[in-house]
Protein backbone atom coordinates (compact mmCIF):
# COMPACT_ATOMS: atom_id res chain seq x y z
CA UNK A 1 0.00 0.00 0.00
CA UNK A 2 1.59 3.40 -1.03
CA UNK A 3 1.47 6.63 1.55
CA UNK A 4 -2.06 7.54 0.30
CA UNK A 5 -3.12 4.47 1.23
CA UNK A 6 -1.55 3.83 4.19
CA UNK A 7 -2.95 8.06 5.09
CA UNK A 8 -6.32 6.94 4.05
CA UNK A 9 -6.47 3.41 6.01
CA UNK A 10 -4.49 4.88 9.06
CA UNK A 11 -5.37 8.80 9.73
CA UNK A 12 -8.20 8.28 11.67
CA UNK A 13 -6.93 5.83 14.32
CA UNK A 14 -4.01 7.91 14.35
CA UNK A 15 -5.54 10.80 15.52
CA UNK A 16 -7.99 9.37 17.99
CA UNK A 17 -5.32 7.30 19.87
CA UNK A 18 -3.65 10.61 19.94
CA UNK A 19 -6.08 12.21 21.16
CA UNK A 20 -6.04 9.99 23.94
CA UNK A 21 -2.04 10.42 24.62
CA UNK A 22 -2.81 14.42 24.90
CA UNK A 23 -5.81 15.35 25.48
CA UNK A 24 -5.87 17.90 22.90
CA UNK A 25 -7.87 17.34 19.35
CA UNK A 26 -6.56 19.90 17.55
CA UNK A 27 -2.67 19.03 18.65
CA UNK A 28 -2.91 15.40 18.21
CA UNK A 29 -3.90 16.52 14.38
CA UNK A 30 -1.12 18.75 13.78
CA UNK A 31 1.08 16.44 15.17
CA UNK A 32 -0.53 13.11 12.98
CA UNK A 33 -0.21 15.50 9.69
CA UNK A 34 3.53 16.87 10.68
CA UNK A 35 4.24 12.48 11.20
CA UNK A 36 2.52 11.46 8.13
CA UNK A 37 4.89 14.54 6.19
CA UNK A 38 8.09 13.05 7.71
CA UNK A 39 7.28 9.36 6.09
CA UNK A 40 6.96 11.31 2.93
CA UNK A 41 10.17 12.12 3.60
CA UNK A 42 11.78 9.08 5.31
CA UNK A 43 9.95 6.19 3.88
CA UNK A 44 11.48 4.11 1.12
CA UNK A 45 8.98 0.98 1.71
CA UNK A 46 6.66 1.28 4.43
CA UNK A 47 7.28 -0.10 7.74
CA UNK A 48 5.79 -3.12 9.10
CA UNK A 49 3.41 -1.47 10.89
CA UNK A 50 3.06 2.22 9.86
CA UNK A 51 0.27 3.31 12.21
CA UNK A 52 2.29 2.18 14.93
CA UNK A 53 4.88 4.53 13.46
CA UNK A 54 2.80 7.15 12.69
CA UNK A 55 1.83 7.59 15.93
CA UNK A 56 5.05 7.09 17.87
CA UNK A 57 6.52 9.89 15.85
CA UNK A 58 3.53 12.05 16.07
CA UNK A 59 3.59 11.71 19.92
CA UNK A 60 7.30 12.85 19.68
CA UNK A 61 6.61 15.88 17.90
CA UNK A 62 3.94 16.93 19.98
CA UNK A 63 6.79 16.07 22.65
CA UNK A 64 8.87 18.50 21.24
CA UNK A 65 6.30 21.12 20.07
CA UNK A 66 4.70 20.91 24.28
CA UNK A 67 8.54 21.66 24.91
CA UNK A 68 9.53 23.96 22.40
CA UNK A 69 6.68 26.08 23.09
CA UNK A 70 6.71 26.13 27.04
CA UNK A 71 7.07 28.78 29.31
CA UNK A 72 4.68 27.06 32.06
CA UNK A 73 6.49 24.40 34.38
CA UNK A 74 2.91 22.94 34.10
CA UNK A 75 3.52 22.49 30.40
CA UNK A 76 6.77 20.88 30.28
CA UNK A 77 5.75 18.94 32.75
CA UNK A 78 2.88 17.85 30.19
CA UNK A 79 5.54 17.06 27.57
CA UNK A 80 7.38 14.60 30.11
CA UNK A 81 4.28 12.79 31.27
CA UNK A 82 3.87 12.25 27.67
CA UNK A 83 7.38 11.45 26.75
CA UNK A 84 7.47 8.42 29.44
CA UNK A 85 4.13 6.96 28.56
CA UNK A 86 4.20 3.21 27.11
CA UNK A 87 4.36 3.67 23.37
CA UNK A 88 1.41 1.86 21.54
CA UNK A 89 2.91 -1.25 19.53
CA UNK A 90 -0.27 -1.50 17.36
CA UNK A 91 -3.21 0.91 16.27
CA UNK A 92 -5.57 -1.47 15.23
CA UNK A 93 -6.21 -3.09 18.30
CA UNK A 94 -7.12 0.36 19.72
CA UNK A 95 -10.45 0.34 19.04
CA UNK A 96 -12.19 1.98 21.76
CA UNK A 97 -9.74 5.60 20.95
CA UNK A 98 -11.86 6.04 17.64
CA UNK A 99 -15.42 5.41 19.65
CA UNK A 100 -14.43 7.78 22.26
CA UNK A 101 -13.37 10.47 19.64
CA UNK A 102 -16.88 10.30 17.89
CA UNK A 103 -18.55 10.57 21.13
CA UNK A 104 -16.26 14.01 21.68
CA UNK A 105 -17.29 15.19 18.17
CA UNK A 106 -21.18 14.67 19.05
CA UNK A 107 -21.48 16.19 22.39
CA UNK A 108 -24.71 17.98 22.27
CA UNK A 109 -22.77 21.28 23.09
CA UNK A 110 -21.78 21.01 19.39
CA UNK A 111 -24.02 22.27 16.74
CA UNK A 112 -25.52 18.80 14.26
CA UNK A 113 -23.55 20.15 11.24
CA UNK A 114 -20.27 21.00 12.74
CA UNK A 115 -20.76 17.38 14.41
CA UNK A 116 -20.83 15.80 11.24
CA UNK A 117 -17.96 17.98 9.55
CA UNK A 118 -15.65 17.65 12.80
CA UNK A 119 -15.91 13.74 12.44
CA UNK A 120 -15.51 13.64 8.71
CA UNK A 121 -12.38 15.17 9.31
CA UNK A 122 -10.99 13.95 12.24
CA UNK A 123 -12.43 10.16 11.74
CA UNK A 124 -12.83 9.95 8.27
CA UNK A 125 -9.37 11.68 6.99
CA UNK A 126 -11.70 13.61 4.52
CA UNK A 127 -10.45 16.78 3.60
CA UNK A 128 -12.29 20.35 3.48
CA UNK A 129 -13.18 20.62 -0.15
CA UNK A 130 -14.20 16.80 -0.15
CA UNK A 131 -16.78 17.54 3.04
CA UNK A 132 -17.84 21.13 1.42
CA UNK A 133 -18.83 18.96 -1.95
CA UNK A 134 -20.64 16.39 0.27
CA UNK A 135 -22.82 19.25 1.51
CA UNK A 136 -22.87 21.60 -0.80
CA UNK A 137 -21.69 24.10 0.98
CA UNK A 138 -18.53 26.86 0.78
CA UNK A 139 -15.13 25.25 1.70
CA UNK A 140 -14.41 28.50 3.96
CA UNK A 141 -18.30 27.17 5.98
CA UNK A 142 -16.78 24.05 6.79
CA UNK A 143 -13.28 24.61 7.81
CA UNK A 144 -15.34 27.45 10.18
CA UNK A 145 -17.53 25.06 11.48
CA UNK A 146 -14.48 22.58 12.25
CA UNK A 147 -12.65 25.35 13.93
CA UNK A 148 -15.47 25.85 15.88
CA UNK A 149 -15.85 23.09 17.40
CA UNK A 150 -12.71 22.31 17.68
CA UNK A 151 -12.55 25.21 20.32
CA UNK A 152 -15.65 24.93 21.73
CA UNK A 153 -14.38 20.97 23.33
CA UNK A 154 -11.13 22.93 24.24
CA UNK A 155 -13.28 25.67 25.75
CA UNK A 156 -15.79 23.57 27.61
CA UNK A 157 -13.62 20.85 29.06
CA UNK A 158 -16.01 18.17 26.63
CA UNK A 159 -14.19 15.04 27.88
CA UNK A 160 -12.29 12.62 25.16
CA UNK A 161 -14.74 9.31 26.66
CA UNK A 162 -17.06 7.01 25.81
CA UNK A 163 -20.26 8.32 28.15
CA UNK A 164 -21.62 6.54 30.75
CA UNK A 165 -24.62 4.35 30.48
CA UNK A 166 -27.48 6.41 31.62
CA UNK A 167 -26.33 9.42 28.70
CA UNK A 168 -25.59 6.83 25.78
CA UNK A 169 -29.76 7.31 24.50
CA UNK A 170 -29.65 11.00 24.33
CA UNK A 171 -25.92 10.79 22.61
CA UNK A 172 -26.75 7.83 20.53
CA UNK A 173 -28.54 9.54 17.53
CA UNK A 174 -25.59 11.86 16.17
CA UNK A 175 -23.58 9.56 16.65
CA UNK A 176 -25.38 6.92 14.07
CA UNK A 177 -25.84 9.76 12.00
CA UNK A 178 -22.06 10.48 11.53
CA UNK A 179 -21.14 6.81 10.96
CA UNK A 180 -23.74 6.55 8.12
CA UNK A 181 -22.70 9.78 6.35
CA UNK A 182 -19.25 8.27 6.27
CA UNK A 183 -20.18 4.95 5.14
CA UNK A 184 -22.48 7.10 2.73
CA UNK A 185 -19.14 8.78 1.27
CA UNK A 186 -17.48 5.66 1.28
CA UNK A 187 -20.20 4.52 -0.99
CA UNK A 188 -20.37 6.66 -3.36
CA UNK A 189 -17.66 9.46 -2.88
CA UNK A 190 -18.32 12.54 -4.22
CA UNK A 191 -14.73 12.81 -5.81
CA UNK A 192 -12.22 10.44 -7.05
CA UNK A 193 -13.29 6.38 -7.08
CA UNK A 194 -16.90 6.19 -6.13
CA UNK A 195 -16.01 3.44 -3.99
CA UNK A 196 -13.66 3.95 -1.04
CA UNK A 197 -13.73 0.94 0.39
CA UNK A 198 -11.75 2.07 3.37
CA UNK A 199 -14.11 4.24 4.99
CA UNK A 200 -16.78 1.63 3.80
CA UNK A 201 -14.59 -0.51 6.25
CA UNK A 202 -14.17 2.19 8.90
CA UNK A 203 -17.85 2.66 9.51
CA UNK A 204 -19.04 -0.96 9.47
CA UNK A 205 -16.08 -1.60 12.06
CA UNK A 206 -17.49 1.56 14.30
CA UNK A 207 -20.56 0.31 14.29
CA UNK A 208 -19.71 -3.08 15.22
CA UNK A 209 -17.95 -1.39 18.02
CA UNK A 210 -21.00 0.18 19.30
CA UNK A 211 -23.35 -2.89 18.85
CA UNK A 212 -21.17 -4.46 20.87
CA UNK A 213 -21.65 -1.28 23.22
CA UNK A 214 -25.06 -1.41 22.93
CA UNK A 215 -26.53 -4.76 21.79
CA UNK A 216 -30.09 -4.19 22.53
CA UNK A 217 -30.56 -0.89 21.35
CA UNK A 218 -32.64 -1.62 17.89
CA UNK A 219 -31.50 1.28 16.09
CA UNK A 220 -27.74 0.34 16.17
CA UNK A 221 -28.25 -2.93 15.09
CA UNK A 222 -30.74 -1.50 12.65
CA UNK A 223 -27.54 0.92 10.71
CA UNK A 224 -25.21 -2.12 11.02
CA UNK A 225 -27.33 -4.15 9.52
CA UNK A 226 -28.06 -1.41 6.51
CA UNK A 227 -24.07 -0.82 6.22
CA UNK A 228 -23.73 -4.39 5.59
CA UNK A 229 -26.43 -5.33 3.49
CA UNK A 230 -25.13 -2.38 1.03
CA UNK A 231 -21.35 -3.42 1.52
CA UNK A 232 -22.37 -6.76 0.58
CA UNK A 233 -23.36 -5.26 -2.70
CA UNK A 234 -20.54 -3.54 -3.56
CA UNK A 235 -18.76 -6.34 -5.57
CA UNK A 236 -21.35 -6.09 -8.67
CA UNK A 237 -21.51 -1.99 -8.28
CA UNK A 238 -19.11 -1.38 -10.99
CA UNK A 239 -18.31 -3.05 -14.05
CA UNK A 240 -15.14 -4.48 -15.84
CA UNK A 241 -14.20 -1.19 -16.73
CA UNK A 242 -15.17 0.78 -13.96
CA UNK A 243 -18.54 1.86 -15.24
CA UNK A 244 -21.56 2.30 -12.57
CA UNK A 245 -24.30 -0.77 -12.95
CA UNK A 246 -27.56 -0.22 -11.82
CA UNK A 247 -29.27 -2.59 -9.13
CA UNK A 248 -31.11 -4.47 -11.44
CA UNK A 249 -28.39 -4.81 -13.60
CA UNK A 250 -26.54 -6.18 -11.12
CA UNK A 251 -24.75 -9.94 -11.06
CA UNK A 252 -26.36 -10.81 -8.02
CA UNK A 253 -23.37 -14.09 -8.18
CA UNK A 254 -20.69 -11.60 -7.55
CA UNK A 255 -22.95 -10.11 -3.83
CA UNK A 256 -21.37 -11.58 -0.37
CA UNK A 257 -23.39 -13.82 1.18
CA UNK A 258 -21.75 -13.75 4.65
CA UNK A 259 -22.65 -10.46 5.09
CA UNK A 260 -25.83 -10.42 3.65
CA UNK A 261 -26.98 -13.77 5.75
CA UNK A 262 -25.46 -11.33 8.78
CA UNK A 263 -27.61 -8.55 7.77
CA UNK A 264 -30.99 -11.00 7.45
CA UNK A 265 -29.84 -11.96 10.65
CA UNK A 266 -29.68 -8.52 12.52
CA UNK A 267 -32.89 -7.49 10.62
CA UNK A 268 -34.73 -10.50 12.09
CA UNK A 269 -33.43 -9.68 15.66
CA UNK A 270 -35.07 -6.13 14.72
CA UNK A 271 -38.12 -7.06 13.96
CA UNK A 272 -38.67 -9.01 16.83
CA UNK A 273 -38.00 -6.05 19.27
CA UNK A 274 -40.72 -4.05 17.18
CA UNK A 275 -39.32 -0.76 17.85
CA UNK A 276 -39.14 0.38 14.36
CA UNK A 277 -36.64 3.56 13.46
CA UNK A 278 -34.83 4.94 10.49
CA UNK A 279 -32.10 3.14 10.28
CA UNK A 280 -34.28 -0.87 10.18
CA UNK A 281 -36.58 0.39 8.08
CA UNK A 282 -33.83 1.07 5.96
CA UNK A 283 -31.80 -1.71 6.65
CA UNK A 284 -35.19 -4.12 5.76
CA UNK A 285 -35.64 -2.95 2.27
CA UNK A 286 -32.34 -3.27 1.71
CA UNK A 287 -32.58 -7.04 3.03
CA UNK A 288 -35.85 -7.16 0.43
CA UNK A 289 -33.27 -6.00 -1.76
CA UNK A 290 -30.91 -9.24 -1.08
CA UNK A 291 -33.70 -11.79 -0.94
CA UNK A 292 -33.60 -13.82 -3.91
CA UNK A 293 -33.32 -13.63 -7.57
CA UNK A 294 -35.54 -10.18 -8.22
CA UNK A 295 -36.43 -7.36 -5.91
CA UNK A 296 -40.23 -7.45 -4.38
CA UNK A 297 -41.41 -4.11 -5.05
CA UNK A 298 -44.51 -3.58 -3.56
CA UNK A 299 -42.90 -4.47 -0.19
CA UNK A 300 -39.95 -1.94 -1.05
CA UNK A 301 -42.98 0.41 -1.58
CA UNK A 302 -44.78 -0.47 1.34
CA UNK A 303 -41.28 0.07 3.63
CA UNK A 304 -40.63 2.79 1.78
CA UNK A 305 -44.30 4.47 3.32
CA UNK A 306 -43.66 3.60 6.86
CA UNK A 307 -40.12 5.17 6.26
CA UNK A 308 -41.59 8.88 5.01
CA UNK A 309 -44.14 8.51 8.03
CA UNK A 310 -41.12 8.64 10.39
CA UNK A 311 -38.92 10.77 8.73
CA UNK A 312 -40.53 12.88 5.55
CA UNK A 313 -37.84 14.16 4.16
CA UNK A 314 -37.22 15.00 0.06
CA UNK A 315 -34.12 12.41 0.55
CA UNK A 316 -36.55 9.51 1.31
CA UNK A 317 -39.63 10.63 -0.78
CA UNK A 318 -37.16 10.40 -4.17
CA UNK A 319 -36.17 7.29 -3.27
CA UNK A 320 -40.00 6.40 -2.56
CA UNK A 321 -40.42 7.63 -5.86
CA UNK A 322 -38.05 4.53 -7.43
CA UNK A 323 -40.01 2.12 -5.70
CA UNK A 324 -43.28 3.61 -6.56
CA UNK A 325 -42.37 3.60 -10.53
CA UNK A 326 -41.69 0.10 -10.28
CA UNK A 327 -45.29 -0.72 -8.83
CA UNK A 328 -47.55 1.97 -10.16
CA UNK A 329 -45.44 2.59 -13.17
CA UNK A 330 -43.24 6.15 -14.24
CA UNK A 331 -46.39 8.85 -14.40
CA UNK A 332 -47.35 8.02 -10.93
CA UNK A 333 -43.60 8.09 -10.18
CA UNK A 334 -43.13 11.65 -11.74
CA UNK A 335 -46.18 12.89 -10.29
CA UNK A 336 -44.59 12.44 -6.91
CA UNK A 337 -41.53 14.02 -7.45
CA UNK A 338 -43.81 17.02 -8.69
CA UNK A 339 -42.49 19.86 -5.68
CA UNK A 340 -39.54 18.20 -4.44
CA UNK A 341 -36.93 20.55 -3.46
CA UNK A 342 -32.81 19.34 -3.43
CA UNK A 343 -31.18 22.18 -4.49
CA UNK A 344 -27.72 20.88 -5.99
CA UNK A 345 -28.23 17.47 -5.70
CA UNK A 346 -28.06 15.34 -8.82
CA UNK A 347 -30.09 12.80 -8.36
CA UNK A 348 -33.24 14.26 -8.22
CA UNK A 349 -32.95 15.75 -12.10
CA UNK A 350 -31.45 11.92 -12.52
CA UNK A 351 -34.28 10.06 -11.44
CA UNK A 352 -36.63 12.24 -13.29
CA UNK A 353 -34.74 12.22 -16.73
CA UNK A 354 -35.10 8.26 -16.13
CA UNK A 355 -38.76 8.66 -15.61
CA UNK A 356 -39.27 10.74 -18.55
CA UNK A 357 -37.47 8.58 -21.25
CA UNK A 358 -39.72 5.73 -19.85
CA UNK A 359 -42.83 7.84 -20.74
CA UNK A 360 -40.94 8.65 -24.41
CA UNK A 361 -40.37 11.89 -23.27
CA UNK A 362 -37.14 12.37 -24.42
CA UNK A 363 -36.33 15.70 -24.65
CA UNK A 364 -37.19 16.34 -21.32
CA UNK A 365 -35.64 13.90 -20.25
CA UNK A 366 -32.34 14.79 -21.75
CA UNK A 367 -32.53 18.19 -20.37
CA UNK A 368 -32.72 16.83 -16.89
CA UNK A 369 -30.11 14.53 -17.55
CA UNK A 370 -27.54 17.08 -18.59
CA UNK A 371 -28.63 19.45 -15.83
CA UNK A 372 -27.76 16.10 -13.70
CA UNK A 373 -24.36 15.81 -15.19
CA UNK A 374 -23.56 19.38 -14.31
CA UNK A 375 -24.53 19.12 -10.39
CA UNK A 376 -22.53 15.55 -10.49
CA UNK A 377 -19.29 15.48 -8.86
CA UNK A 378 -18.26 12.17 -9.20
CA UNK A 379 -16.77 10.95 -12.39
CA UNK A 380 -18.27 7.51 -12.48
CA UNK A 381 -21.47 9.06 -12.13
CA UNK A 382 -20.95 11.87 -14.44
CA UNK A 383 -19.46 8.92 -17.07
CA UNK A 384 -23.23 7.14 -16.39
CA UNK A 385 -25.39 9.94 -16.49
CA UNK A 386 -23.47 11.23 -20.25
CA UNK A 387 -23.95 7.80 -21.41
CA UNK A 388 -27.56 7.63 -20.38
CA UNK A 389 -28.00 11.18 -22.16
CA UNK A 390 -25.93 9.90 -25.27
CA UNK A 391 -28.66 7.01 -25.81
CA UNK A 392 -31.77 9.21 -24.75
CA UNK A 393 -30.85 11.25 -27.73
CA UNK A 394 -30.34 8.63 -29.82
CA UNK A 395 -34.15 7.40 -28.84
CA UNK A 396 -35.56 10.33 -29.75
Amino acid sequence: MDLAGIYRAEYGRCVATLARLLGDINLAEEAVQDAFATALQKWQTPPPNPGAWIVTTARNRAVDRLRRESTREARHAQALLLYHQEEPAEVGPVRDDQLRLIFTCCHPALAPDARTALTLRLLGGLEVPEIARAYLVPEATVAQRIVRAKKKIRDAGIPYRVPGEHELPDRLPPVLTVLYLMFNEGSAATAGPLIRSDLCAEAIRLARELAALMPDEPEVLGLLALLLLTEARRPARLGPDGELVLLAEQDRSLWNRELIAEGHALVRRCLRRNRPGVYQIQAAINAVHTDGAATDWPQVLALYDQLFALSPTAVVALNRAVAVAEVHGPAVALAALEGLDLPGYHRLPAARAELLARLGRDEEAAADFEQAIALATNETERAFLQTRLTHTRRAS
